[in-house]
């Protein structure tokens, strides 16, 4: 279809004033409806709500316009609506183009610059959508089973999850048994169900299922492939068995270790009163001692103190780094609750035991946390709060009946300094991310700054890689609890479960595209391709003699345009974002009538 075929409808957004309090929307759509190819524009409070969509839906049926530009926030937030939206109008989705005049106008200009800017954007867009066509998306066969990486509570969920839809499930964990960080806990907070009874009631239902393949012990060598066709090749530690799972789908539940104080850290490493709450937790487990004081290893312990933020919410300069100068400046969130909880046990079974909490701040966020706070005040645990540049110091005891003394300046007494005698100190030790950079090199899965695997974004697709197929569950992503990685795996079973269900998948088309009658196989595409396999050379027999050719695998191409930019015959160019279409765009921004 001929540009001037073309009948681009422009609907520009208030955004109930996030846009129209910096830009006058009013006068730009008196400026577009004026632009060449415009059939019509229109405005609205919500482009986004349903009154707007319809607006647009109605356009297209009849027949006012056949190409759609959307002027208002980021494209991040709403492509997919309007997309719908057209194709429920009966219309091709990929007719459409945005432009984003929030982020990039309202938010961060002001006056006649902010509207000036808002008409050029649109006169950008508008141009690109005058030179859009029809696109088909690619459809790749899918093969109907998921691969969970990580045996914890997230990937036995998730895996029971995606099972229960009729997909078959392979679960491929390290180590030798399942149920990760669960195996090491007692009661969880605030249920205070048995974390053995949780982990055991879900073993069996996973153990039993049909559909679930369990592989233990192992290791994973090798990824290959795309969304629908993936191949693992793992081999198992203990008889160095090979085998390769063929996948349509993973999800990464590779979980989460508990931090390891430094030496000297608090005292750690050079009292042997000094432990983790992790090493806490199974003696209390374990512990038969009866009457009203606690006994550890055969010790009483009459007082014991409790250090909160131990490897969390680290400052630089303030707290020692690892070897690789790693800093954890996150909070691991559930350090507060568990060691809470810990502190209730203790208190309520043995109450002639004392026991002192030491925090920066107590963070009990989620329901029923804030009553194990509660709970610690009514069972008289004494709170001290600290400064991060005035940590606790732990030193020998210099009266006999303690083995240690802990400083701490108590800024709720305003900074008195207290000397508190003990006979057991713990430390409440943050999460740290297991390491899986290896893997993750493998499937090109991104790694935030803190080390966990970054999701695509923590509100839109909280459970989703920007590589397609791949997914995420549980505190591989972030500190969780475990209702909150049971949640996490139950979002990402949902995903691999409707990706996979009809057998097939279909992807956006905005992928390379070859023009074969202009190629002449020098190869340069090949070598600029940042993905690999999504470009080859091929041999193409073309009146009995053989030419190389560039072929795209389309479900492997990134769209990214690398190999367009270095091609010299030009033969190469991206669906949806033709170079064409970008020359078109920077003609209309330099064009006479409008400046930024």
């Amino acid at each position: 279809m001929s540009e001037k075929n073309q009948n681009v409808g422009v609907y520009i957004c208030y955004c109930g004033g996030n846009i129209s309090d910096h830009v006058d929307v009013e006068e730009v759509r008196n400026r577009v409806e004026k632009m060449p190819g415009v059939a019509l524009a229109r405005t609205e409070m919500f482009m986004c709500s349903d009154p707007g969509q319809e607006m647009i839906i109605e356009d297209l049926k009849s027949g006012k316009i056949d190409r759609v530009v959307v002027a208002s926030c980021a494209p991040s937030l709403h492509e997919t609506t309007f997309r719908d939206a057209i194709n429920r109008a009966g219309s091709n989705p990929f007719i459409y183009e945005h432009a984003n005049i929030r982020e990039q106008v309202s938010w961060v200009h002001h006056g006649d610059t902010a509207t000036d800017k808002a008409s050029v954007l649109i006169a950008s867009a508008t141009a690109k959508a005058k030179q859009l066509k029809p696109l088909d998306p690619i459809r790749v066969e899918a093969k109907k089973h998921t691969t969970i990486i990580g045996g914890g509570i997230a990937g036995i969920k998730a895996a029971l999850d995606i099972a229960q839809t009729g997909i078959d499930v392979t679960l491929v964990e390290k180590s030798p048994i399942l149920g990760g960080q669960l195996n090491n806990l007692d009661r969880l907070a605030p249920s205070g169900e048995k974390a053995s009874e949780v982990l055991q009631e879900l073993l069996d239902q996973v153990l039993n299922h049909k559909g679930i393949t369990i592989h233990t012990d192992c290791k994973i060598q090798d990824v290959t492939g795309y969304v629908g066709n993936f191949s693992l090749d793992i081999v198992t530690k203990s008889d160095n068995k090979k085998l390769t799972i063929d996948t349509g789908a993973i999800v990464m539940a590779t979980g989460s270790v508990s931090y390891m104080p430094f030496e000297g850290e608090y005292g750690f490493g050079r009292h042997e009163q000094v432990i983790t709450l992790k090493d806490l937790i199974p003696i209390l487990k374990e512990n038969k001692s009866a009457g009203s004081v606690l006994k550890v290893n055969g010790k009483t312990i009459k007082n014991m103190v409790m250090i909160h933020c131990v490897g969390s919410r680290q400052i630089p300069g303030i707290h020692q780094p690892k070897e690789n100068g790693q800093l954890n400046e996150y909070c691991s969130r559930t350090c507060c609750a568990a060691m809470l909880n810990v502190s209730n046990q203790i208190r309520e079974n043995f109450p002639e035991t004392g026991i002192y909490e030491m925090y920066r701040d107590i963070r009990t966020y989620g329901r029923g946390q804030e009553e194990l706070y509660n709970q610690a005040s009514k069972n008289k645990v004494i709170f001290m709060r600290y400064e991060a540049d005035a940590q606790p110091e732990i030193i020998p005891s210099p009266k006999p009946d303690y083995p240690l003394q802990v400083k701490i300046k108590d800024s709720l007494t305003f900074n008195e300094e207290m000397e508190i005698p003990a006979d057991l100190v713990v430390l409440a030790t943050g999460i740290e991310p297991d390491d899986v950079s290896g893997l993750a090199s493998m499937l090109k899965l991104p790694i935030g700054t803190d080390k966990f695997l970054l999701e695509v974004h923590p509100k839109l697709r909280p459970v989703e890689f920007p590589i397609t197929g791949v997914f995420l569950a549980g505190t591989c992503q972030a500190p969780m609890d475990t209702g909150e990685a049971c949640n996490a795996a139950g979002a990402a079973a949902v995903k691999a479960s409707a990706l996979l269900s009809k057998g097939y998948i279909e992807l956006d088309p905005f992928v390379a595209e070859v023009d074969t009658d202009k190629c002449q196989g020098h190869g340069a595409c090949v070598e600029a391709c940042l993905k690999e396999g999504a470009l080859e050379l091929i041999e193409v027999n073309i009146e009995g003699k053989i030419h190389k050719k560039a072929r795209v695998t389309a479900a492997l191409c990134l769209g990214c345009g690398a190999c367009a930019a270095v091609c010299p015959e030009k033969a190469i160019d991206i669906n949806g974002w033709a170079l064409k279409q970008y020359e078109d765009m920077v003609d209309a921004i330099v064009s006479d009538g409008f400046t930024v």
